[in-house]
């Protein structure tokens, strides 16, 4: 008896379980009740248990999406670039709209990656009318050719980092070969034992410690003639020059702080016209071998301080003012021309950048030498200028030592700005037509696909009716 009851109670106990798994598996309104099913209260967890039923979303635990297939996870936002900036476009397009997307590609604008975060600076507007041969800069460089990069080294500019991007970043068919130990780079042009590179790094100071415009000028065709072959001199060369400028209130209190470490630049040159100048047009600020340890006010009270002005000077032509005569012409006359001669050699420069936006000038000299850089670089922000804590008064008496590098710079800045604005315009318009062809070319593929009419919706096949055929049959 006992044994029969066993097995009438067995068959009901195995067809419960059944349809409580089937049920799990098979419903598609599971909800977390059935994972749950069975399970106690946990110790610790105030409250009473629930009552039998589906459980509310608000008491389910904060994993349980993860243990659902049917609910999708929450979803992510695009991935952000650099200083929380926005994904590149067109890396992952939606479906939609090709005129739609045109139109919003040509109402937004990328990022700058060089704007602050907080918005705080206005935004750039231009202050100087350039033209589109001023703002246009593509260089054709042929590095297999004759053409040579000539780069003018302005101190305390950056122009050491710059300088060492050159021989040992960019990705070239022959590279620069640096040894160890040694300050000075081989880059040849590619299957020949000429240089296409005229720096510091590369053929050295060759025409002297920090060479300037008038001196590179008159120096840097005899040099690279003498170091070429012969039966090349009769082919033509083009040379394109390069350099680096700063704030000028920074790159004074860099220079001084150097100097303040005892570098003098004592081996400078300064060839004009044929000749250095003389000990009474550029006399010395120190009597000893060097400066070490001088305070600001003692640098800046130096009338003879070539640091005053140096970007003006060293990208001006010298000539134009007889060299270092301060007799030559009156002062405001000479100020005059050095300014004008100097914005008018660096517009015409075939690139200039500058320490402050180090992402914008790699930018530029990609484009405009169709040259790729290997690493990004880097902005510093932190140099021993910006560690020099100054008061009002100190800034404004640098600034009037330096005005002349003051309007230079903000010259540049404006210019600088514009040539990044309307490569990335350029930019962004071929880039356009080129989605544009991609989906034209698209369309047309599939418009010519087999089943598929002109407008680009597939073709129906005839059937006959399900009736006609029973009929028929």
């Amino acid at each position: 008896m006992d044994e029969r009851f066993n097995k009438w109670l067995l068959t009901p106990v195995l067809t419960l379980l059944f349809v409580v798994i089937m049920y799990q598996y098979v419903s598609p309104s599971c909800t977390s009740s059935c994972a749950n099913f069975g399970e106690q209260p946990r110790a610790g967890e105030a409250g009473q248990p629930a009552a039998p039923g589906p459980a509310r979303p608000a008491q389910a635990p904060l994993e349980d999406w993860e243990r659902r297939p049917q609910l999708p996870p929450p979803p992510r936002g695009p991935p952000e670039g650099p200083r929380g900036a926005a994904a590149p476009e067109d890396e992952d397009e939606e479906p939609g709209d090709p005129e739609e997307e045109e139109e919003a590609e040509e109402e937004e604008e990328e990022p700058d990656p060089e704007a602050p975060e907080n918005g705080s600076l206005p935004r750039f507007v231009p202050r100087f009318n350039f033209t589109l041969k001023d703002l246009t800069r593509f260089v054709d460089f042929n590095i297999k050719g004759r053409d040579v990069i000539v780069f003018l080294h302005i101190q305390k500019t950056g122009g050491t980092t710059f300088g060492r991007h050159l021989v040992k970043n960019i990705r070239l068919e022959q590279p620069c070969s640096c040894k160890a130990g040694q300050k000075k780079c081989t880059c040849h042009r590619p299957g020949k034992k000429e240089t296409w590179l005229f720096s510091r790094f590369s053929t050295g100071w060759s025409c002297g410690l920090h060479a300037d415009w008038t001196e590179l000028t008159n120096c840097v065709p005899a040099i690279m003639e003498k170091k070429d072959c012969p039966r090349n001199h009769s082919h033509t060369r083009n040379f394109y020059y390069i350099t680096m400028l700063r704030d000028p209130v920074s790159r004074y209190l860099s220079e001084w702080k150097h100097v303040q470490r005892g570098a003098t630049w004592k081996t400078s040159l300064h060839m004009c016209d044929g000749r250095s100048p003389t000990p009474n047009e550029l006399p010395t600020c120190y009597p000893g071998d060097d400066w070490s340890g001088v305070s600001l006010r003692e640098f800046m009270d130096c009338t003879y301080n070539l640091a005053s002005n140096r970007q003006v000077r060293m990208l001006a032509d010298l000539s134009l003012v007889g060299c270092y005569n301060l007799t030559f012409m009156n002062e405001s006359e000479r100020n005059a021309i050095l300014l004008q001669s100097a914005k008018g050699n660096l517009k015409n420069m075939a690139f200039f950048g500058l320490t402050e936006f180090q992402r914008k000038t790699q930018f530029l000299f990609e484009r405009t030498f169709n040259l790729k850089f290997i690493s990004p670089f880097t902005q510093f922000n932190v140099t021993r200028a910006s560690n020099v804590e100054i008061n009002e008064g100190a800034r404004q008496r640098i600034e009037e030592l330096n005005f002349l590098d003051v309007q230079l710079y903000a010259y540049a800045k404006d210019l600088f700005q514009q040539r990044y604005h309307r490569t990335k315009q350029l930019e962004r318009r071929r880039d356009r037509l080129k989605r544009r062809e991609k989906r034209r070319l698209q369309r047309e593929h599939r418009g010519h696909r087999p089943g598929h009419r002109q407008d680009g919706s597939p073709e129906r096949a005839v059937t006959e009716d399900y009736t006609s055929q029973v009929v028929r049959w």
